[in-house]
């Protein structure tokens, strides 16, 4: 499970003031759950995950991930998750099957459970055709897949994806949409973020819809049209983000 209550996130500006780049953002991300973040550029989506991730302390607020205070139990936050941006980097001269192999050592998993998990991601993300050439000389496509194995390599029960399908061919990008609804099914926690709102319409259980920091509207499609008018998650998200910025209560959400 993922919570987060009144999240905020300031950074200092080049002139000497302040920005708000999370503003008092509350939402939860049930087990099972896939919650789609989203938001235009510079809303504080990516600012919001990487919170969440453990890679920058919130300026105020709570967030907890597997039970886990991410103030109080940064490594255990960091064991519980699996995350995932369109720019995560490989190292360029090993190859996808020895990444596995060093991140699954890292993560205290023995020479075993390694093998069977390597061989499990490798044969569900169809990466059998490159799983022993060099990372450097991959698709991107193909990287974007090894990135996914190498956050799911200790099998955590949350993921964070961060614009996990930018960029890819339409065989891949199918590869990794069923790959995330495979593993919502399993249990895991999911929290993604995509500037393609179509995609997140086929793949989400529930959205918060973010604008300048601030949680616009949160809940599914029905109670999203209900609020909105609108049909296609495209036109819900220009029809709330346009209201006044304060968060809609739809369904008893936040």
């Amino acid at each position: 499970m993922v919570e987060v209550e009144q999240l905020v996130k300031v950074f200092p500006t080049t002139i000497g003031g302040e920005k708000r780049a999370v503003d008092g953002l509350s939402f939860r991300v049930e087990r099972g759950e896939i919650y789609g973040l989203l938001g235009p550029n510079g809303a504080g989506k990516t600012t919001t995950l990487r919170m969440l991730g453990g890679l920058i302390t919130p300026s105020d607020g709570v967030v907890r991930l597997n039970g886990f205070d991410v103030r109080e139990r940064p490594d255990d936050v960091k064991r519980s998750v699996g995350y995932l941006t369109a720019s995560t980097g490989l190292y360029q001269r090993l190859s996808p099957r020895e990444l596995l192999h060093f991140f699954g050592e890292l993560h205290g998993m023995d020479r075993g459970a390694i093998e069977r998990r390597v061989d499990e991601l490798i044969g569900w993300l169809d990466m059998k055709s490159f799983a022993d050439l060099r990372c450097g000389g991959l698709s991107t496509g193909q990287k974007q897949r090894t990135s996914i194995a190498r956050a799911l390599v200790a099998d955590p029960p949350i993921l964070i994806l961060d614009e996990p399908t930018l960029g890819l061919d339409v065989m891949t990008n199918r590869i990794i949409l069923d790959f995330i609804r495979a593993e919502g099914a399993r249990g895991k926690t999911i929290l993604l973020s995509t500037h393609y709102l179509d995609e997140a319409e086929t793949i989400c259980h529930r959205f918060g819809l973010i604008y300048e920091g601030r949680l616009m509207a949160e809940g599914n499609m029905e109670q999203l049209r209900a609020a909105s008018g609108k049909t296609r998650l495209s036109e819900i998200f220009l029809k709330l983000c346009g209201q006044e910025q304060h968060v809609l209560a739809i369904g008893g959400g936040t």
